[in-house]
């Protein structure tokens, strides 16, 4: 064997010379490891001998939701550099209602216009993974490893984005939750006592990153793929109540607790516990909550509230913040009570938006976005006698059985507040939109010559990009990015309701 001046200079010939004289000097291959090898020894041949195939499926079967229609419906458009996107507003001419009448030979006063000016400042997020070597080299024949976990990846991104765009936090803060009304009642397991009822407030992202088991957001911490320095923003929590204290007496207790509603919240935290020991215990998407039982409650203390952290300096506003920011004249209804029904094949509370909108604005939305609690409210009040009408059979008249079919769908609602009457509003069932909530979106503007020929558009300085970082160790470092803004030209065209109640 010829002697290698480095390892540039070794072939396989050489590398095989090497390998097959350490296997003669050691007697066993240098690839056999004793303490992974596995004997089978049976009477016969059977499956049990491990003589067989492994019938593994290819690729990995991708079995998560992606689910994003306004990523899908809002118009995506190239800004032009810069920080920000900037627009003029022209929101009212005639504003001192002159009437137009004059006496001879005279004119009229002059109209007074109403201009605004927007801004809204682009905002960067994506979504970063890797892959091993070994990764690479293991998932031969089974699929492209690093094509899949790009592909995943934009998934990944794309699903933070469509919460960003109806939750994302930029301009609401919270503060601090009023005064918590606390009170006893019969009918639980709550022990007799003297107890704190403390409240935390949470903003849309807040409450979707809530859970009795983890907590609640507070300071977020992230530690960047890079090794840069460690970053933070505010998961959503507002900053806590001060404590209501209440006493228990009659032996099978329930604590009932409310605050005034906060703008901007869409979930609250309850903490109960004697002094010092205020843990949470609920969690609810109205600004009331009723406990009847201790067990079960989380371990995080309200100790571990200590301001407001309800808003992220890295993010954009969402829909359900643009609307519900102050001055955006947006239709917005802290509700404290259920949906109920107009007798006349309607929601009433949905009706009163509608026909603020039209009175306010002479205009319509196209869109009704709520979750699947509100869905089911507007279903069975819109229905409102157990379906019996909506029953009906379906098969083949030739044949003896016949297929009961039963329930109904609530896929639009009408609108009867608009020039023409009875405009479909289309009803969509959305997974971040919170319990308790309807968004009303408007896509076109009944406005002549508007200059506004999306209401919604996303303004990017980059769209969605992939980087494979340098190589710093054994593994492909991949990242998806996008750079861009939610930018709404008329909040009064949303419409939110918001503290719903569920049930009729």
């Amino acid at each position: 064997m010829a002697p290698i001046g480095s390892m540039s200079e070794m072939s396989q010939e050489t590398l095989s010379q090497i390998i097959e004289a350490t296997r003669n000097s050691m007697g066993q291959s240098v690839y056999t490891n004793p303490a992974l090898a596995k004997a089978n020894t049976t009477a016969g041949i059977t499956q049990a001998t491990g003589l067989v195939w492994y019938d593994l499926q290819t690729p990995a079967k991708n079995l998560f939701p992606v689910i994003t229609p306004l990523v899908n419906m809002i118009p995506r458009r190239s800004g032009n550099g810069g920080t920000a996107t900037n627009w003029r507003a022209v929101t009212g001419i005639n504003v001192l209602s002159l009437q137009g009448f004059v006496p001879e030979g005279v004119r009229d006063g002059y109209s007074s216009t109403t201009e605004n000016d927007y801004s809204a400042s682009y905002k960067t997020m994506g979504a970063e993974n890797y892959v091993t070597f070994e990764a690479v080299n293991a998932a031969v024949n089974f699929e492209n490893i690093r094509s899949t976990t790009a592909q995943r990846l934009l998934w990944d991104a794309m699903i933070r984005q469509e919460q960003a765009f109806i939750g994302g936090n930029y301009s609401i803060a919270l503060g601090t939750v009023g005064t918590v009304t606390a009170a006893a009642a019969t009918g639980g397991s709550v022990a007799n006592g003297t107890y704190n009822v403390i409240c935390v407030a949470l903003s849309q992202s807040g409450l979707s990153a809530a859970s009795l088991s983890g907590g609640i957001p507070t300071l977020v911490t992230v530690t960047p793929a890079d090794g840069s320095a460690n970053f933070t923003f505010g998961g959503g929590s507002s900053m806590k109540s001060a404590a209501t204290a209440v006493t228990t007496t009659t032996g099978n207790n329930t604590i009932t607790a409310s605050v005034t509603p906060i703008a901007g919240a869409f979930g609250y935290a309850w903490f109960v516990g004697t002094a010092g020991n205020e843990v949470i215990t609920a969690i609810t998407t109205v600004s009331s909550a009723s406990i009847s039982s201790l067990a079960g409650a989380g371990t995080q203390n309200a100790s571990a509230v200590t301001t407001d952290r309800s808003t992220n300096a890295y993010a954009y506003d969402g829909l359900l913040a643009q609307a519900l920011k102050s001055g955006s004249n947006a239709y917005t209804k802290a509700l404290s009570a259920k949906l109920t029904t107009d007798s006349a094949g309607g929601i009433t509370e949905i009706n009163t938006m509608l026909k603020d909108r039209w009175d306010n604005y002479r205009l319509s939305f196209d869109h009704l976005f709520v979750n699947s609690q509100e869905m089911d409210t507007i279903r069975q009040l819109v229905i409102k006698n157990n379906g019996a009408p909506l029953i009906r059979f379906a098969g083949d008249m030739n044949q003896p059985a016949m297929g009961l079919i039963g329930g109904a769908v609530v896929g639009q609602y009408v609108n009867p507040f608009t020039m023409g009457g009875g405009q479909l509003i289309k009803i969509h069932l959305h997974p971040n939109v919170p319990a308790g909530c309807v968004l009303g979106l408007t896509e076109t503007l009944p406005y002549p010559v508007n200059n506004v020929p999306n209401v919604l558009e996303y303004i990017y300085r980059q769209d969605w990009y992939q980087l494979e970082w340098p190589m710093r160790t054994r593994r492909y470092e991949t990242g998806v990015y996008t750079d861009g803004v939610l930018a709404h030209y008329f909040p009064p065209s949303m419409g939110v309701i918001y503290n719903i109640t569920a049930g009729i």
